[in-house]
């Protein structure tokens, strides 16, 4: 019996960048479809911005229709108004998936490295490193749309097993590769 590729939407919201990426899984197995940033104009009014970010999503699932979608939660800063903007972005990138009828779940940004790095205090930098190992045909995406594919990833790693006390096996295996590519650079 074959399975069918679900194909999964990760999303990284911002009000000045939202990152976008689509993998797909079958079993264990995950490839990359696609990935990218909409950037609203910066200058424009928040209400044009955030339309902007729904028309982006909006047409990314009418494009590549995702069987499921995930998003990254909202950290709480010092700057509440900083906070809030981002909860304005958040929400408008979840509208478009939620329209299309696809639940939108949510990963802590601690939760998404943990699933990716094997650690949840991972920087940047290490998850675009694993973002390189575990979908070498993604090429180098930017930060914004590695931290989306990282959030499609950690929805794939959740869907299929139940959450486990100090991350799953291949979230360790990650952690091991990781280490190993440190001592040889």
């Amino acid at each position: 019996m074959m399975n069918t590729p679900i194909r999964i939407l990760g999303l990284d919201p911002g009000l000045r960048r939202t990152g976008w990426g689509m993998v797909a899984v079958e079993g264990s197995r995950l490839t990359w479809i696609a990935h990218g940033v909409i950037a609203p104009r910066e200058a424009a009014p928040l209400s044009d911005r955030l339309l902007a970010l729904f028309e982006g999503v909006a047409a990314i699932v009418a494009e590549h229709a995702p069987h499921e979608a995930a998003i990254e939660e909202t950290f709480v800063n010092t700057n509440g108004q900083s906070t809030l903007k981002l909860g304005h972005a958040r929400a408008a990138a979840m509208l478009a998936p939620a329209q299309a009828g696809l639940v939108v779940a949510e990963y802590a940004a601690r939760e998404v490295k943990k699933a990716v790095v094997g650690t949840g205090g991972a920087d940047k930098d290490q998850i675009a490193f694993m973002i390189a190992r575990l979908l070498p045909t993604a090429g180098a995406p930017t930060r914004d749309a590695a931290d989306a594919l990282a959030v499609a990833i950690a929805h794939a790693h959740a869907r299929k097993a139940p959450r486990q006390p100090g991350g799953t096996a291949a979230a360790a295996a990650l952690a091991a590769l990781l280490a190993r590519e440190r001592k040889s650079a």
